[in-house]
């Protein structure tokens, strides 16, 4: 049918077979092969013109418009290719929400606006399969299994801090297990279901330390401000409390046991085929550093 479009709209086979990529022979064997299988004649031909017959034109006027809505569907599709659309879900834990993924949300949506992005954040293991979520991004130590793996963020240090206000009552510590005579601010992980320990190495030595304090939370803003007001101490990552111990609003201490450890990674499941919006949020998260 596509052939006979072709031939009745150009009133050419040459023209129709170089529009089609195919030879005139074999486009002249297609109409033929219609028109035995429809028991009608379909075009008209002469040495130098066709042109439909009436049963030809019937055809052209009740078919070619179906054809015509086809091929505005592919070419649709070709948009879509060309200007990538679809939902995309994450999930992350706070610091790489804030760290990596709205940097880089604040660039990519704008450039891509038929692209939606739902961030969820959560400091659980989630099974990014079961809960539909397209990519999840968590510290290389905790990917889950069977996945497509990108680091998305430069080596990470951990950092111990507190208050001036807070060593001018207390002997500040000098080593990990000195921690335990201390007033630690803990953050509390569902997965785990308990209180997350401190993770500290130094020359290849490895220290976990069960910390005890007044406060338990959930979130690094919390611990933040907590900490801040002179609460405790605090085992948070070192970019997030940088600026405050340059500004001496915090003091830092324990850090030559405090190593660089790989960072963030994201991951998602090994498909034979992601979507475009996938394939180009994956690329702008990714790490060159």
């Amino acid at each position: 049918m596509m052939a006979f479009l072709a031939v009745a709209r150009e009133r050419s086979f040459t023209r129709a077979a170089a529009k089609l990529g195919t030879s005139q022979s074999a486009l002249s064997h297609t109409i033929r092969a219609l028109e035995a299988r429809l028991g009608v004649r379909l075009l008209t031909r002469t040495t130098r013109s066709v042109s439909p017959t009436e049963a030809g034109e019937r055809l052209i006027g009740s078919v070619g418009p179906r054809f015509d809505e086809i091929e505005a569907e592919i070419e649709a599709l070709g948009e879509l290719r060309e200007r990538p659309a679809g939902n995309l879900r994450i999930t992350t834990a706070e610091h790489a929400a804030q760290s990596i993924v709205m940097p880089t949300l604040e660039t990519f949506l704008p450039r891509y606006p038929d692209i939606h992005v739902e961030l969820s954040v959560n400091y659980g293991l989630i099974d990014i399969v079961a809960e539909r979520y397209d990519i999840g991004i968590r510290l290389g130590e905790h990917l889950a299994k069977d996945m497509i793996a990108v680091c998305v963020g430069p080596p990470m240090r951990m950092a111990v801090v507190a208050t001036p206000g807070y060593f001018a009552q207390r002997k500040r510590p000098k080593t990990p297990q000195d921690l335990t005579g201390h007033n630690c601010i803990n953050l509390r992980l569902p997965t785990y279901g308990g209180l997350y320990a401190w993770d500290f190495e130094k020359n290849g030595r490895e220290v976990k330390v069960r910390v005890e304090g007044q406060l338990v939370l959930n979130g690094m803003n919390h611990i933040l401000r907590a900490t801040l007001a002179g609460l405790g101490l605090a085992w948070v990552p070192e970019d997030v409390v940088l600026p405050h111990i340059e500004a001496g609003r915090l003091v830092r201490v324990l850090e030559n046991w405090c190593d660089p450890f790989p960072g963030y990674h994201l991951y998602y499941p090994n498909r034979r085929q992601t979507s475009p919006a996938l394939t180009l949020l994956v690329d702008a998260l990714r790490y060159r550093g």
